[in-house]
């Protein structure tokens, strides 16, 4: 027995809990060959929930459950990244509570207080993830640094390398001084920032008193430059293009050289090269031949390639130096204000500084290319399309990808050096020591590299590594290739994009056959989340409030395709309310003794109302699973929505209130069948979206069940027509609701019963209104009908399908009282109305107001005038009473 209300704090843990037990997530039944597999996009293991998971994973959820109730072999595989400088940050800073650096301890002995970080306080997301009703086969759980998926590095590092597409350079990367190791484009915060542009005048060698003016925002990386650019269409630098300039402070001579970088509109069009501190100058300097100077060390301070007088010094000591160097040599021309952006590392906080060292890289450019080919040919698909643009912009000009990291945590680099610099990769330090043998001709002793690698290099090979590549096992052959990668914008390129290149190349098929990109869950004013703005709202809290149901449906109709999702606690409590909404309609059938006898074919009931409320409920399945199949989430939960709501709670259970009473045994019979039968079908469908409440009703209805509906299947009607009960209740519903608007319209009193006239109508519809009077009188309020009557003076009228219906109301209503009551509504909107447009007439308002107070001023007189003109239209009517 269902009761009295839904209490989703008390039922949620217990039923999450009894799913688990019985086993419901898991994969490997035997009784399909059909697999469908999704590979959780790892969090970190330092992460917890927030509104972009939750969106990320209930959509995730909705697809499992959908396609495990569709009879298929379901792998939802779950597990965590090691987010390397993540997580090495959060154990480094609690040892300096304790005043210990990782140095103190080793690297062996900080790994292993990272370890067991990791297994007393790491993975709290997945038990947030439960709360959220996340359907994972967690006993599946992996981690990016297990025993298993190491050997899969491993593997795939070696076997690059000896292909050649793996090597070790000496190239500018983005340096993080603070944690000493190179980062990845993703790990880098751009920041706008109020700085200054500082114009530096650079002496031309041999000719007394002529100068060049370089401008930059960094002016302690001049004392590595190497060079100067200047457009080769500029003609004001034309006769010095192949000269050399004097560097001052250090004096060192610098070509002139002529490269399309220098923008001619821009500064004095010529511009400093330091090809060791820029990507840009890096680039210039590689075309003309310039030397490459490093002047920092890796705490950013200055080496020993610049003057005595400034190494040591840190990177903005330096810079203030500088400056004031260059200004008493007479060389500083002008100091501009300048707002720009700046490197930050999004973990450290601090400034990014390109640094030429010696790195591991990635041939990505070759990598690459059978990945844009399997997009090309469709066997991947981006959804929404529009996305498969950006993946093609960025694999078409990706440049060597930097695998290498300078942490301690993380999968090590299998590399081992001897002492004469030359390396040995192998995939264990015994094959290393072989190969070092076959070199040398005897044993050496070798040093193994201390780099990691770049995280994003061993999460390239979660939708085959969590299923035991590099061995056969029977789960890569039946769970490879995985379906649908659900995933946010902004890892396309760091995780898509080399899923898709790892994928590809080291098996031959591509991970995925679709990559649907959900958007953004932004506050309810459109602005992004972020903990700045404390605009933050935690996914738990409304958990807490509203039930897991509640914001997973509304994260799901939000999830229209290429739409962000702004957030409203509002709408999440609606949704809580729809909940309520769905549990009180199963009690209402379980009070009626509704239930479904082992003999009742729904596709065989008589009532037309029966035979109509089976065909809306045939519509409703084919609209969700034609959504779910195209990936169009929120198509699926408005079509379950609008039918559980609208259809089945707002006029079916109305309209069969009258069978439930009357004195038809067979119709009481098959109404209360039907009504069983549509809730079961609302149950199955609604499932995906809303687990925790569908699943309480469905186990406490007091009907014996095969299974828990989590393990049910999937509604199918093979080969239903629709009958001609559509287009009669569909008409009945049009009738009612027309007489309800007239009577609302016209303020008549709730209990008020009044008469109605139809006329014109044609011979079905009068067989229609004389079958279902009994439902129109009683949801309608009406005390009586007649057909082809002249309509009395004053009737309000409004047409129906070709037929005129007619509503006498002098007599069912207050006339006099009805007059004054509009004539004041309309005064006191009118009066409110010209408030607005004064104040949306004030310029001043209008331009120092914020864009949404604006608007929202706007709004409100939009919807001022239509009910104004509502009125005005009622006020009409009435007169002619």
């Amino acid at each position: 027995m269902l009761d009295k209300s839904y209490r989703p704090q008390e039922v949620e843990g217990k039923l999450y809990s009894k799913w688990m037990e019985q086993g419901a997530f898991s994969c490997g039944r035997a009784d399909s060959d059909d697999a469908f597999t999704i590979v959780i996009p790892p969090p970190n293991v330092t992460g917890s929930l927030h509104m972009g998971h939750a969106l990320n994973n209930t959509l995730q959820d909705v697809l499992v459950r959908f396609e495990r109730m569709r009879g298929k072999d379901v792998l939802w595989q779950p597990g965590m990244d090691h987010a390397g400088i993540a997580t090495q940050m959060v154990v480094e800073r609690q040892l300096a509570e304790k005043g210990i650096s990782r140095h103190d301890l080793g690297r062996e002995a900080f790994v292993d207080k990272v370890w067991e970080w990791k297994g007393e306080s790491g993975g709290l997301i997945f038990e947030q993830l439960k709360r959220l009703g996340a359907t994972c086969d967690w006993e599946r759980e992996r981690f990016t640094m297990d025993d298993g998926l190491s050997v899969a590095v491993r593997k795939v590092f070696v076997q690059l390398f000896k292909e050649g597409l793996i090597y070790r350079d000496k190239r500018l990367v983005n340096w993080d001084p603070q944690f000493h190791t190179a980062i990845s484009d993703l790990e880098v915060e751009q920041r706008e920032v109020n700085g200054h542009m500082w114009h530096f005048r650079y002496p031309v060698e041999g000719e007394d008193g002529r100068f060049i003016t370089v401008a930059t925002t960094r002016p302690e990386t001049m004392l590595g430059d190497t060079g100067i650019a200047v457009h080769p269409e500029d003609e004001r630098y034309g006769d010095l293009v192949g000269k050399f300039a004097i560097l001052p402070i250090v004096g060192r001579r610098i070509p002139i050289v002529a490269d399309d970088y220098a923008d001619p509109e821009q500064g004095s069009g010529a511009v400093k090269i330091t090809p060791a501190h820029d990507f840009n100058d890096y680039e210039v300097g590689k075309r003309a031949g310039l030397e490459v100077i490093n002047i920092m060390d890796e705490n950013a301070h200055l080496n020993d390639a610049v003057p005595a007088e400034y190494q040591g010094l840190e990177r903005f000591a330096a810079r203030k130096k500088v400056v004031a160097e260059i200004e008493k040599l007479g060389l500083l021309e002008k100091i501009d204000d300048h707002p720009h952006t700046v490197p930050y590392g999004d973990r450290s906080g601090v400034v990014i500084e390109p640094l030429l060292t010696d790195q591991w890289f990635a041939d990505a450019a070759t990598l690459a290319q059978p990945a844009i080919r399997a997009v090309e040919n469709g066997s991947t698909e981006f959804v929404p399309a529009k996305w498969t643009n950006t993946y093609y912009d960025w694999m078409r000009n990706i440049q060597p990808w930097c695998i290498s990291r300078q942490l301690w945590w993380g999968h090590r680099i299998p590399a081992w050096f001897g002492p004469d610099g030359k390396f040995f990769v192998e995939e264990t330090e015994e094959e290393a020591i072989a190969a070092a043998e076959a070199h040398y001709g005897h044993t050496e002793p070798l040093i193994r590299d201390e780099d990691v690698l770049d995280t994003w290099f061993s999460s390239a090979l979660w939708p085959f590594s969590t299923l035991g590549w590099p061995e056969k096992t029977p789960e890569l052959a039946k769970y490879y290739q995985t379906d649908v990668l659900v995933t946010g914008f902004d890892i396309i390129f760091f995780w898509v994009a080399r899923m898709m290149m790892m994928g590809l190349h080291f098996t031959d098929e591509a991970p995925f056959h679709t990559v649907y990109i959900h958007a953004l869950v932004r506050d309810e004013h459109g602005a992004k989340m972020s903990k700045s703005k404390g605009n933050v709202v935690d996914p738990l809290d409304l958990i807490d409030s509203y039930g897991a149901d509640a914001l997973r449906f509304f994260l799901s109709v939000s999830a229209a395709q290429g739409r962000d999702v702004s957030l409203s606690e509002q709408r999440v409590e609606g949704y809580r309310n729809f909940a309520t909404k769905l549990w009180n309609a199963a009690r209402f059938c379980e009070m009626n003794e509704c239930a479904i006898p082992q003999e009742f074919d729904p596709f065989a009931v008589e009532q037309p109302v029966n035979q109509w409320i089976i065909g809306e409920v045939v519509k409703c399945e084919e609209a969700v699973r034609a959504a779910l199949e195209s990936y169009r989430f929120n198509d699926a939960s408005n079509a379950i929505y609008a039918f559980t709501w609208n259809v089945f709670c707002d006029w079916y259970l109305e309209f069969a209130k009258l069978p439930f009473q009357g004195d038809d045994a067979k119709a009481k019979s098959e109404t209360k069948a039907t009504a069983a039968w549509t809730l079961d079908q609302i149950l199955k469908i609604l499932h995906p979206f809303m687990p925790f409440v569908t699943e309480e009703i469905w186990g406490n209805l007091g009907v014996e069940r095969a299974t828990d509906l989590i393990v049910s299947d999937w509604p199918v009607y093979p080969n239903y027509a629709m009958t001609s009960a559509q287009d009669e209740m569909d008409w009945v519903q049009e009738l009612i609701a027309g007489v309800r608007a007239v009577r609302s319209e016209m303020n008549v009193p709730a209990g008020a019963k009044v008469p109605l006239i139809f006329n014109d109508g044609n011979a079905e519809q009068n067989q229609w209104l004389g079958r279902n009077w009994a439902i129109i009188a009683r949801m309608a309020r009406l005390e009586s009908k007649s057909i082809d009557t002249e309509f009395p003076k004053g009737a309000l009228q409004f047409v129906l399908g070709g037929a005129t219906v007619g509503l006498p109301l002098a007599e069912a209503m207050d006339v006099s009282a009805e007059r004054d009551r509009l004539a004041k509504e309309i005064g006191n909107l009118n009066g409110y109305m010209m408030g607005l447009n004064k104040k949306l007439g004030n310029e001043k308002f209008v331009a120092n107001a914020p864009v949404d107070v604006v608007a929202g001023e706007k709004a409100k007189l939009a919807d001022a005038e239509v009910k104004l003109a509502k009125l005005n239209d009622a006020a009409a009517r009435l007169a002619e009473l």
